[in-house]
């Protein structure tokens, strides 16, 4: 897969509090701006998301996504890829959390690969601010 964009933000919660509002996916449009409409399609035994479709509109990027989750049982973090889009060939990420003092430092990593081919200094300018967009929002909804 090609480089990744990676992120970090600290937000004034543990661990815990932060990866219950990533995993409720379902909630998303509520909170995240480029999430218009979110489905979980399978959870696993825990309630945790397993595939998730999620319709994405960004000022960069509209696309209807399937994307397929991986829990660790530690639950300090989160991997996904994409199953099926429209535009996109390749989707990764990730959060990670480590608790820091009274909070947790989550970090985020984006890697995209474009159906249509796109300069690489505007394919990260576009992931930089999906990811900078998705841990503002993931802030604003566990500190608010």
């Amino acid at each position: 897969m090609a480089d990744k964009t990676t992120q970090t933000i600290y937000i004034d919660a543990d661990p815990g509090t932060v990866m219950n509002a990533i995993a409720d996916i379902a909630t998303y449009p509520e909170w995240v701006k480029e999430y218009k409409e979110t489905e979980v399609l399978e959870a696993d035994d825990e309630g945790y998301p397993k595939t998730a479709r999620l319709v994405l509109d960004a000022a960069v990027l509209r696309d209807t996504m399937v994307l397929s989750y991986d829990w660790p049982a530690d639950k300090k973090s989160v991997r996904w890829s994409l199953v099926s889009s429209t535009l996109l060939k390749a989707l990764d990420g990730a959060y990670r959390l480590e608790p820091k003092g009274s909070g947790t430092d989550v970090t985020y990593e984006l890697s995209v690969d474009l159906q249509i081919p796109m300069i690489g200094l505007l394919k990260r300018k576009a992931e930089r601010r999906l990811t900078d967009t998705a841990l503002k929002d993931l802030k604003k909804r566990v500190e608010g």
